[in-house]
């Protein structure tokens, strides 16, 4: 057997009341939180499970052929949203993966379905969420192929990669070097774009785990951006204020300090959940699991820009108080020498 699960995470920018969201829409619709199966309830936390939604299935079409497609989304509840197209053949030998996984190639010719299904998920959620706006142009998406057996005729590069070729050694080394196995008879094979599950079971736990790292990368992405726009306006902000008469450079100073630490606050308790999503105590496996795929995400990366730039915020911050607070000594020094001319003008003329 093969499957090919397809994902694209996008986010809403805000957050989720996933309890009064689950509340609504169990009425209408199947929906479930995320679970695991084999590992020990107190070996894996889950912060906030997040909701899974059951959508219709898609007819995902590929030259003559047509493929009928399981639709998923996830909601979490900080934000993010994880749209799940997956195509499965439990009957195929395993050696049809590779020929299965060329037919889409960087999930080529899927950006329709991914459209319409953000477009039936957001229609649900508005009534509950309000109007959020999404940017469909800016997400990440993340491929995991599974078998039953890596079949000798299965070349994982290609699979992962996407295209057949005569790939050099180095490349090879690179891309298959992040693997690890349970049992002998298991095998994953993580990348930056996609990972390769074989095994005779099913792994639902390792495809949870997989998911929720993708989600954790791509919020780091998404506030890296937001930051990076947010600083772009607040210095385009300074630059303006400082051409200010004073007391009105005084006044947009507060402004954009009170914009600032509002900023510094959502974003860092954001950061906060998001890093926080999932904790794995004693299951050894799945915890070297979770931390290779945030490795090879390059999850330490995004997490050090997104640092850098909350550093920069503060800094800018610290740097607006210490004018306002300069302003302000100045301000008093003036009245102070005002109020000491007047007390002249007014007891001097007396003494004379």
């Amino acid at each position: 057997m093969y499957a090919i699960r397809f994902y694209r995470i996008y986010d809403i920018g805000e957050d989720v009341d996933l309890a009064s969201l689950e509340r609504a829409l169990a009425r209408d619709m199947v929906i479930a939180r995320a679970s695991f199966v084999r590992v020990r309830p107190a070996s894996i936390t889950i912060a906030e499970p997040p909701l899974l939604i059951r959508l219709p299935p898609v007819s995902v079409q590929h030259g003559t052929d047509t493929y009928t497609c399981c639709l998923s989304a996830r909601i979490f509840d900080f934000g993010a949203i994880s749209i799940c197209i997956t195509l499965e053949d439990r009957d195929a030998p395993a050696a049809l993966l590779e020929p299965a996984a060329l037919r889409f190639p960087g999930q080529a010719g899927l950006g329709p379905h991914f459209t319409a299904a953000l477009a039936q998920v957001h229609a649900l959620l508005t009534p509950h969420i309000g109007d959020r706006r999404i940017d469909q142009a800016f997400f990440d998406d993340y491929t995991i192929y599974l078998t039953d057996r890596l079949d000798d005729a299965v070349d994982p590069v290609a699979v992962l990669l996407g295209e057949k070729l005569d790939f050099a050694p180095g490349l090879r080394n690179d891309t298959l070097k992040h693997q690890l196995s349970y049992e002998t008879s298991d095998r994953a094979i993580l990348s930056w774009s996609g990972a390769i599950l074989a095994g005779p079971e099913y792994p639902a736990d390792l495809i949870e785990l997989i998911e929720f790292a993708v989600v954790q990368v791509f919020e780091l992405r998404f506030y890296d951006r937001e930051l990076s726009s947010h600083m772009e306006r607040m210095f385009e902000d300074i630059e303006v204020a400082d051409k200010l008469f004073w007391y009105r450079r005084l006044r947009q100073y507060h402004a954009l300090m009170k914009v600032l630490m509002r900023t510094q606050t959502e974003v860092s308790e954001v950061i906060e959940k998001v890093n926080n999503l999932i904790k794995i105590t004693s299951d050894v496996y799945y915890a070297r699991a979770y931390a290779m795929a945030l490795q090879v995400m390059r999850s330490t990366q995004w997490t050090e820009s997104v640092n850098r730039r909350m550093e920069v915020i503060r800094e800018n911050y610290r740097m607006l108080s210490d004018e306002v607070d300069v302003q302000h000594g100045n301000f008093l020094e003036w009245v102070i020498i005002i109020l000491i001319a007047i007390e002249v003008a007014i007891f001097l003329p007396g003494i004379l």
